[in-house]
C-alpha cells in the first residue's frame, strides 16, 4: 500500500520510513504541506492508502492541510503529533481525521492504527457498492457512491465524518441509533471525548443542510433521522 508521510523532521522521517517500508508500504515523504498536496493531485500511479500528517509544518498548519485533503480526495488521514489535549484531538477529528496518534507514539499501534483505518476505508467502500445508490428524504438526497448530499438540488459540502453519520441515518429514517452504536459505526472507536465530538458533527449537519429538525435528540439514548415531507 501507497503511503504519503507529511513530516517536515527529515530524521524523524528517515527512522519512520525505514520501519513502514520493513512492513511492506511504499512511502512517500513531503515536507511541508505544499509538497502533500501537490503529491496528493492524480497521477498514473495507485493512489494513497494513508496519509500520515504532522501537525507542526513549516509552510501551514496541519489542521489547515488536512481541511484540504478533505476537499479534494477521501484518501484516511491519521494525525501524528504532540498535541495531546482534547481540544486539539476533537479539532482534527472535525476536520475529517479518520484518527489521531500522539507523539511519542508506540511503533507497533501505529501500524495497527494504519491497517485499522485502511481495512475500515475497503470495507466501507465495498458496503457502499453492495448498498441502495442513493437515499432520498425530502429535499435531500444522499448519494453513496460519490458521497454527494444534495439539498433542493444543490450540493452542500461536508465533511467525511458528517457523511457518515448522516448516511448511517439516512438508511433507517426514524429509528433510533444509540450514540455508542453511532460512535463504534462512523469512529470505529469508544473513545470517551468522541462523545462531545458527535454532538459537534449533529449540530453541524443540521446547519450545514438548513434543517435544524432532521435528526433528533431522543435524551439519554441517541439520535434518529426525522424524513420532511416532500
Amino acid at each position: 500500500m501507497r503511503l504519503l508521510l507529511v513530516e517536515d523532521d527529515n530524521h524523524v522521517a528517515a527512522a519512520l520510513s525505514a520501519v513502514l517500508a520493513r512492513h511492506g508500504f511504499d512511502v512517500t515523504h513531503a515536507r511541508s504541506g505544499e509538497e502533500a498536496l501537490q503529491a496528493l493531485l492524480p497521477t498514473d500511479r495507485a493512489p494513497f492508502g494513508v496519509v500520515l500528517l504532522d501537525l507542526g509544518l513549516p509552510d501551514q498548519d496541519g489542521y489547515e492541510v488536512c481541511g484540504k485533503i478533505r476537499k479534494r480526495t477521501s484518501t484516511p488521514v491519521i494525525m501524528v503529533t504532540a498535541r495531546s489535549d482534547v481540544r486539539s484531538r476533537i479539532h482534527g477529528l472535525n476536520l475529517g481525521a479518520d484518527d489521531y496518534v500522539v507523539k511519542p507514539y508506540d511503533t507497533g499501534e501505529l501500524l495497527a492504527r494504519i491497517h485499522a483505518v485502511a481495512r475500515r476505508t475497503v470495507s466501507g467502500e465495498e458496503a457502499g457498492q453492495a448498498a441502495e445508490s442513493e437515499l432520498r428524504f425530502g429535499a435531500v438526497s444522499v448519494e453513496l457512491p460519490t458521497r454527494r448530499v444534495l439539498v433542493d438540488g444543490t450540493a452542500v459540502q461536508l465533511t467525511r465524518k458528517e457523511f457518515d453519520l448522516l448516511a448511517l441515518l439516512a438508511q433507517r429514517p426514524g429509528v433510533v441509533f444509540r450514540r455508542e452504536q453511532i460512535i463504534s459505526e462512523v469512529w470505529r472507536t469508544s473513545w470517551e471525548g468522541t462523545g462531545r465530538t458527535l454532538e459537534v458533527h449533529v449540530a453541524s449537519l443540521r446547519s450545514k443542510l438548513r434543517m435544524p429538525d432532521l435528526i433528533e435528540t431522543v435524551r439519554g439514548v441517541g439520535y434518529r433521522l426525522v424524513a420532511p415531507p416532500g
